[in-house]
C-alpha cells in the first residue's frame, strides 16, 4: 500500500511558475516510478511526466507538451517527487495527479494504466 499527498497547486500568471510536490509513505520509495499526471475538464488524464527506475539507475520522460519547460525530480531520502513548472501556459490549467507504479510492467511507464496509486489531485490554474 502506497499513499500519495500531492501539494503546491495554485494560481498563477501565464508565463510564471510552480513547484509541486508528492510525499509518498507505505513502501520503499526508491524502487519504483513515479510519474504525474493531469486532467483538464472535460478532457482525459494525460501522462505529464515521470522519474523512472531501471536497473542501470533511472531516468526522466516528458510529454512533448510540457517538455523544456517541467522538470521533474525526486528525494529519495524525502520520499518525494517534483514537478517544478515553468514558463505555465493558460493550457497548463488542470488537476495535477501524482501517481506509483511498482508493477514495473513497462519501461518508462507513461499511460494512466501503468500506475497503481494516485494522489487526491492539486488545482493549477494559469490565468492569460
Amino acid at each position: 500500500q502506497v499513499q500519495l499527498v500531492e501539494s503546491g497547486g495554485g494560481l498563477v500568471q501565464a508565463g510564471g511558475s510552480l513547484r509541486l510536490s508528492c510525499a509518498a509513505s507505505g513502501r520503499t520509495f526508491s524502487s519504483y516510478a513515479m510519474g504525474w499526471f493531469r486532467q483538464a475538464p472535460g478532457k482525459e488524464r494525460e501522462f505529464v511526466a515521470v522519474a523512472a527506475i531501471s536497473w542501470s539507475g533511472g531516468s526522466t520522460y516528458y510529454a512533448d507538451s510540457v517538455k523544456g519547460r517541467f522538470t521533474i525530480s525526486r528525494d529519495n531520502a524525502k520520499n518525494t517527487v517534483y514537478l517544478q513548472m515553468n514558463s505555465l501556459k493558460s493550457e497548463d490549467t488542470a488537476v495535477y495527479y501524482c501517481a506509483a507504479d511498482l508493477g514495473s510492467r513497462r519501461y518508462p511507464p507513461t499511460t494512466r494504466y501503468e500506475y497503481d496509486y494516485w494522489g487526491q489531485g492539486t488545482q493549477v490554474t494559469v490565468s492569460s
